[in-house]
């Protein structure tokens, strides 16, 4: 998936969830976060970002005329860049399976649920619920970054989901690159773990994927191995 309009700022702060300040062209510009994950080790005072310019906001009626889009960060081995945008994990899958073939819908409803893509393989309906993950500790890409009985519940559907016949993935896109594993974060949402580590062993196919990030654009990439034993 690819960006218009992206310009480079420097962070300085984030009041709310949803709302940020960064320093651009030597004002400061007030932003919207497409992400309300914690990402307090990404939003660092000072990082490099890249926003997103709106032009027409003001006939939108867009609160704001910026929206943070990706950050750098430094890893051991460098630095990347990590998309923040909550949304492009469901888009960039989507264009994922699209180039494999696949017929994809968006927003099925299963069950209590509303898995984020479906489509048919080998003839059999399959359900995919897409997960994207910014928090990277020493190689580790860990998920989720707050509780999430949501994730919990989506795990639980496609279980059953799979014990009826159909195909069921979760799929956890890694919105950068320099990632060994992937894991859940036990130690934030054990509950999470849990439901994973029993969604695998009951039929759910787990996959982890990294992301080759540009300022302004977000592909799927390459697999990532996932541990279970976290």
């Amino acid at each position: 998936m690819k960006y218009k309009h992206i310009v480079q700022a420097a962070f300085l702060s984030r009041p709310n969830r949803f709302l940020a300040y960064a320093q651009y062209q030597g004002q400061q510009v007030i932003c919207h976060v497409k992400n309300t994950g914690r990402c307090r080790e990404l939003l660092l005072p000072g990082a490099s970002i890249y926003l997103q310019h709106h032009p027409d906001a003001a006939q939108t009626g867009r609160k704001t005329e910026y929206s943070l889009i990706c950050v750098e960060k430094h890893m051991a081995h460098g630095t990347e860049l990590v998309n923040l945008d909550s949304q492009a994990p469901n888009l960039a899958a989507w264009e994922w399976l699209t180039a494999r073939g696949f017929q994809v819908r968006r927003e099925v409803v299963y069950g209590t649920s509303r898995f984020d893509l479906a489509f048919e393989e080998d003839g059999i309906p399959a359900f995919m619920e897409v997960k994207g993950v910014t928090l990277e500790q020493d190689g580790i890409a860990r998920f989720p970054d707050a509780p999430t009985k949501r994730g919990v519940k989506h795990l639980q559907e496609l279980e059953h989901a799979a014990a009826e016949g159909y195909r069921a993935y979760a799929l956890f896109v890694i919105a950068m690159k320099g990632v060994r594993v992937f894991e859940a974060n036990r130690a934030t949402h054990p509950e999470f773990a849990d439901a994973l580590a029993h969604a695998a062993a009951h039929g759910v196919q787990i996959l982890a994927y990294d992301c080759t990030v540009s300022p302004n654009s977000l592909m799927i990439d390459q697999p990532v191995p996932v541990n279970f034993r976290a």
